[in-house]
């Protein structure tokens, strides 16, 4: 074989090693989501990536195998050339000059180029890769199985390692997703957002309802014009209805069914039956998962439930609304009320209503104040802590934070002074 020739083999052999490192690197490193959404809007190569990556350990053998034979036959060959011009002497000189070559240009290279490119370059090189993994496939089926059992051999079943919380995956991701540079506020929002539907799952009814002494009801027993006049002062359009008792709760009345009603009696109000016309209630448990109660309000058709709990007792209402407000923050209408129970002090500390929750406090405020599933509120957080029921004028340290106890109401405490750890 002339020295010319030899030479340019070598080349050649260069150049499918750093295609081999470039694949490898390309087919791992390209954003799975990414090309499934290609695949979805027709792109056949995003979808010959995404199955040949479903063997990811035949994928990366059968590369591996194609880029280490191109490199020793290349050394070989360029030590054989060399011995040949300088004689013994050439074994050094080969590896240097094939040390240089192959890190430059067979790996730092490629790999580099593949890294900012990874999902162009999948996709471009997709129907070449699955053709050398189906060429190297059994030798590499080999490999893979050699390796599987030297590893359990010393205690490593990879098919265990393998598996993995996507969810935590997830997270990661969230915490790690920036915007532009002066667009921090707006990536606050979005990663509060995104947590949030993941923690759908783990956030029970009960953590985010309006609670019973919260909740405006309609008692039967009243005069039908007091019932009305209530339904029209109320900020909201649909009322639980009891009898006698708060618990005792027959229906959910609908302002517009109201209305309704009122034309039909042509404004006779005493015609008017608000059992007739109230809806039948839906009750759900306080401990079900919002995911769940999402689902059920998607499957019924409705906005409102009632929350109960394990006694049948009435422990408040969740909404549709409620549930939007977990993933998207607070949606504030005409009608709403801007008291959120947060007002924060000159000094930087907060005066915060006892009955605010710690989701709302650490997600306005991105602290990490423990909730517990034995509370949801401020109040409940500091009980829980101190083991008593404090008396004005206290102050506690858990956590870092300081809470000073500014007002309590008979068992409740109604109004609390937060100081947030500094950063």
């Amino acid at each position: 074989m002339g020295l010319g020739l030899s030479i340019f083999i070598v080349f050649i052999l260069l150049f499918l090693s750093g295609f081999f490192s470039g694949s490898e690197t390309a087919m791992t490193a390209a954003s799975r989501a990414r090309l499934h959404g290609w695949e979805k809007e027709g792109n056949k190569r995003a979808g010959l990536v995404n199955r040949i990556r479903e063997k990811k350990e035949r994928l990366i053998g059968a590369l591996l195998l194609g880029n280490n034979l191109v490199n020793i036959l290349a050394s070989a060959l360029a030590t054989s050339i060399l011995i040949s011009l300088f004689g013994e002497a050439g074994v050094v000189y080969a590896t240097l000059v094939m040390t240089l070559l192959v890190l430059i240009f067979s790996e730092v290279l490629p790999k580099t180029y593949a890294l900012h490119n990874a999902d162009k370059m999948a996709v471009a090189i997709a129907p070449i890769i699955n053709v050398v993994v189906f060429v190297f496939a059994p030798i590499a089926e080999l490999v893979n199985w050699i390796v599987r059992k030297t590893l359990r051999l010393f205690g490593t079943d990879l098919s265990l390692v393998s598996r993995g919380n996507h969810v935590e995956v997830l997270r990661g991701v969230i915490d790690l997703h920036e915007g532009e540079e002066g667009d921090e506020n707006d990536v606050q929002e979005q990663r509060a957002m995104l947590r949030s539907i993941l923690d759908l799952d783990e956030v029970d009814v009960e953590e985010v309802m309006t609670h019973r002494k919260n909740v405006e009801m309609i008692d039967a027993n009243d005069p039908i014009e007091k019932i009305i006049d209530d339904v029209l002062g109320s900020n909201f359009t649909r009322l639980p209805v009891y009898r006698e008792d708060n618990d005792n709760i027959i229906g959910v009345l609908h302002a517009k069914a109201l209305l309704r009603e009122l034309r039909a009696q042509a404004g006779i109000h005493q015609h008017i039956e608000i059992e007739e016309i109230a809806s039948d209630p839906w009750f759900v448990p306080e401990s079900t998962t919002l995911v769940d109660q999402l689902q059920a309000f998607r499957q019924r058709r409705e906005h409102f439930a009632v929350v109960v709990d394990e006694y049948g007792a009435f422990m408040g209402i969740i909404t549709l609304e409620d549930i939007l407000e977990e993933i998207v923050g607070e949606i504030d209408d005409e009608h709403d009320e801007a008291v959120t129970g947060v007002k924060k002090q000159a000094n930087g500390s907060y005066l915060i209503d006892g009955d605010v929750t710690i989701r709302d406090l650490n997600r306005e405020f991105e602290w990490d104040l423990p909730d517990d599933e034995d509370y949801s509120t401020l109040a409940g957080l500091i009980i829980h802590e101190a083991q008593t029921l404090p008396d004005t004028g206290q102050s506690f340290i858990f956590y870092d934070f300081q809470f000073d106890i500014m007002r309590r109401q008979r068992n409740q405490l109604v109004q609390i002074r937060v100081t947030a750890p500094t950063k």
